[in-house]
């Protein structure tokens, strides 16, 4: 049995006592050592909870970032005081008890292995909808690889990846904040995997369901590519991404929103810039997904 301590970050609105308990529960009856939870009231009080949960009740909504990166601080700096942190969001539901030692296993056999993403699955179809892929060629959900992103309601990090780049973007709030700490992790050199076979429940929903969804995706991608991208491959990247969005037929509404969103990724600051080294670009495009999609 591996030795590595794990703990687990999740973050609530509160607006899901029965969800949350459930998910507390399937993380209870996880093998091996038991594994610390800390649950994050985000703007919100937090509803019961079993004993031995941790708890902290922010003032205010920091949105999914900033609370996640509460919930690490509170196992120590950068998380340290454990070595994997599950990121799970309080509507799912941890399909198999042995989720926790598979994590241990796959980072104890890989020392460059940072972030592990879990494959989400409804719970009454068993299905994977083809965006909870985190690869280009997602016909396949069942098939494990290497990718460039993950999920950021279903995931394992080693908190040494924190200690090395720092947490997620607090600014983000939603959306595309996974992308951004993959980018910064790969780019120090740490692998991220897909594994098909560590399974979160979650129920199915489009992500537009938000109604900040169209204004803080057009941002955050902005913010994205200023951040992370060489100069040369800003343009191409936020140009495709235009394209892409215009192809896909938005409503006026939500193009409007969209379209105001680009426009304040420009105009606000998106935080320190550290481009990323042109072997990490090879590399992403190696993996199957270059910087420009």
């Amino acid at each position: 049995m591996s030795g590595m301590k794990v703990g687990a970050v999740i973050i609530t609105m509160g607006n899901r006592p029965e969800e949350l308990r459930a998910l507390l529960d399937s993380v209870a009856k996880q093998d091996g050592d038991r594994v610390e939870v800390v649950v994050v009231g985000n703007g919100s009080p937090v509803p019961d909870v079993p004993e031995g949960v941790r708890t902290i009740e922010l003032p205010e909504n920091l949105g999914i970032p900033g609370g996640r990166n509460v919930g690490i601080e509170a196992f120590g700096p950068a998380g340290r005081d454990v070595d994997v942190l599950l990121f799970l969001d309080d509507d799912g539901l941890l399909a198999s008890h042995d989720t926790a030692e598979l994590c241990r296993e796959a980072f104890e056999a890989d020392p460059k292995l940072g972030i592990v993403s879990f494959r989400i699955a409804d719970p009454e179809t068993g299905v994977t909808q083809r965006r909870h892929v985190p690869r280009l060629r997602a016909a396949d959900p069942m098939r494990s690889s290497r990718v460039t992103t993950f999920l950021g309601g279903a995931n394992a990090v080693r908190t040494r990846v924190f200690a090395d780049v720092g947490g997620l973007p607090d600014a983000f709030f939603y959306a595309h904040e996974e992308t951004d700490l993959a980018w910064r992790a790969l780019d120090a050199g740490w692998m991220i995997d897909y594994r098909s076979d560590m399974v979160l429940y979650h129920p199915t929903t489009a992500p537009s369901r938000h109604a900040v969804y169209h204004r803080m995706v057009a941002r955050n991608r902005v913010w994205l590519a200023r951040r992370n991208l060489p100069a040369p491959l800003v343009p191409v990247y936020l140009g495709v991404w235009l394209l892409l969005t215009l192809l896909r037929r938005p409503s006026r509404s939500a193009l409007r929103a969209w379209f105001g969103g680009f426009r304040e990724g420009w105009t606000t600051s998106c935080g320190p810039r550290r481009p990323m080294k042109w072997r990490t670009v090879w590399r992403l495009t190696r993996l199957g997904r270059p910087p420009v999609i």
